[in-house]
């Protein structure tokens, strides 16, 4: 018998408009949290788990439509108050007032350490700036070797002829790296703040210096594409340059940055000697 009035209370407490409407978010919440894992694979792709961020949306969303559906007639409304004017007004709801007044805190609390708590993860892949290069390349058509791979405009060119390329690099640096790598080469032109991670810069020793001209041609020939998966996961959002560039300009633009700059690119010698 006992049992019998409990399951009569439980069924009408479902059939009251606020035990339908809990009963429904509960439903939901349950669905958007874990009943995706249970949804057979559409066209072959199972659904991802859904943020935390996107299941707060979707239960938001599902007590909206909650509510607009108690508050359209006027007696499911005045019913759906009833049980809540109770428990905030009535002398005999003395006890639950006290548990919730205990009991909402502490889930509060509960919820904010949850989400600040430290975790143990496993850790990510590290990004490396400068990714070994590889062994060979393909410049348009045409495969070139980067191990011991020397500049050619810099054989017997001395003088007027390395001005020369000079000259022709920095009309190259202007026209096309000037937006991202900036006018004093720091990193800081006018579109480098939109980019993550940012372009690089040149004047300081962590960059050209420690680089040969030939890390140099692979990285500006093949840009942001070209970098192996230890560059990742940001990858860089240089363009591959050799579709706008010949190859002898990349070789002008790469002399005009160590001039400019007062650097000595690394010789095969010294990156041989380094690995070593």
């Amino acid at each position: 018998m006992p049992r019998a009035r409990a399951l009569d209370r439980l069924v009408n407490a479902a059939r009251h408009p606020f035990g339908k409407a809990t009963l429904i978010l509960v439903l939901c919440y349950l669905v958007f949290k874990y009943g995706v894992a249970y949804v057979p694979p559409l066209f072959g792709v199972r659904s991802a788990p859904v943020p935390a961020s996107v299941l707060l949306q979707f239960m938001l969303t599902a007590l909206a439509g909650v509510l607009i559906w108690l508050s359209e007639d006027e007696d499911r409304w005045r019913s759906f108050k009833e049980p809540i004017r109770a428990v905030l007004v009535e002398p005999d709801k003395g006890r639950i007032r006290m548990a919730l007044l205990v009991l909402l805190p502490l889930l509060v609390g509960v919820l904010a350490y949850q989400q600040v708590k430290p975790r143990v993860v496993a850790p990510v892949g590290l990004r490396s700036i400068h990714p070994a290069p590889p062994g060979q390349i393909t410049f348009r058509g045409r495969t070139m070797r980067i191990p011991g791979l020397e500049n050619p405009l810099r054989a017997g060119a001395e003088g007027g002829r390395l001005r020369q390329a000079y000259e022709r690099g920095k009309r190259v640096y202007v026209q096309n790296c000037v937006p991202c790598h900036g006018d004093l080469l720091d990193g800081f032109g006018h579109y480098a703040h939109g980019f993550n991670p940012p372009p690089l810069e040149f004047t300081s020793s962590g960059t050209i210096a420690q680089l040969t001209e030939s890390f140099v041609f692979w990285r500006i020939a093949k840009g942001g594409l070209g970098l192996p998966p230890e560059g990742t996961p940001w990858n860089s959002a240089m363009p591959a340059w050799e579709d706008f560039l010949t190859e002898d300009e990349i070789w002008a633009v790469i002399i005009f940055l160590y001039e400019q700059t007062g650097w000595s690119p690394r010789t095969s010698e010294e990156t041989g000697a380094a690995a070593e």
